[in-house]
């Protein structure tokens, strides 16, 4: 068999891959905030001390955490009434329920990854420096706000970052419920012009280069934050 790339020129990747790519880059920045966020909120409630808040983020966190990101997302699509996304997302969400699904389960699940890294985080600023606020006469909020979560946020960053390679690699999942993504575009190129062989070769390598060069943007992130500490 002869491999044939020259079908690849801009007017297929833009009018193919192109838009996969954008969601795949948007569901990427919007599952990693939504995550951090969510995610930060379920470390503090399992750093809490309090039954009655440690025990349902510790629920969520394994739960997730145990169960195949696939199973997720069929689930969240399958389970989760169409009329939700509709008014959720209005028009957007009517027409696009596999794209807005494809996004309230990512974040829903990176939560419970990104909670157990900011729960170490958390846990490796010095106690020393939380007594300090208490001291001062703050409260627990304004200590972990002021004191803690921006230390927190340092001493975690190369670690978040490597996650949300993480997470842009697992949008290819997304296939799985028929969202628009990177993948899906490079297949339907593949399968309009009958090269699935090549198109999926380039695939791979456009995935090899996002995610390589954003590792070694992790790397030289965490030689500066060795220098500072």
């Amino acid at each position: 068999m002869t491999l044939d790339f020259s079908f690849l020129d801009w007017s297929v990747v833009s009018s193919f891959i192109l838009k996969g790519l954008i969601f795949s880059v948007e569901l990427t920045l919007i599952a990693t905030f939504g995550g951090i966020v969510l995610g930060t909120l379920l470390a503090l409630m399992r750093l809490s001390g309090k039954k009655w808040l440690v025990l349902p983020a510790a629920f969520y966190v394994n739960t997730l955490r145990s169960i195949p990101l696939v199973m997720v997302i069929l689930w969240f699509f399958l389970l989760i009434p169409a009329a939700f996304y509709a008014a959720v997302g209005g028009e957007w969400g009517s027409s696009n329920r596999a794209e807005l699904s494809a996004i309230i389960t990512f974040t829903v699940f990176e939560a419970a990854y990104f909670s157990e890294i900011m729960r170490a985080g958390i846990q490796s600023v010095p106690k020393g420096q939380v007594y300090a606020g208490y001291a001062m006469g703050m409260s627990y909020r304004q200590t972990m706000q002021l004191v803690v979560l921006p230390q927190a946020f340092r001493n975690m960053l190369p670690v978040l970052m490597t996650q949300t390679i993480i997470l842009f690699q697992d949008t290819s999942l997304v296939y799985a419920i028929g969202a628009y993504d990177l993948l899906k575009g490079f297949e339907i190129a593949g399968k309009n012009f009958n090269r699935p062989v090549e198109t999926y070769l380039v695939a791979a390598v456009v995935y090899f280069v996002i995610c390589f060069s954003l590792s070694m943007l992790v790397r030289r992130l965490q030689k500066k934050i060795a220098i500072i500490r």
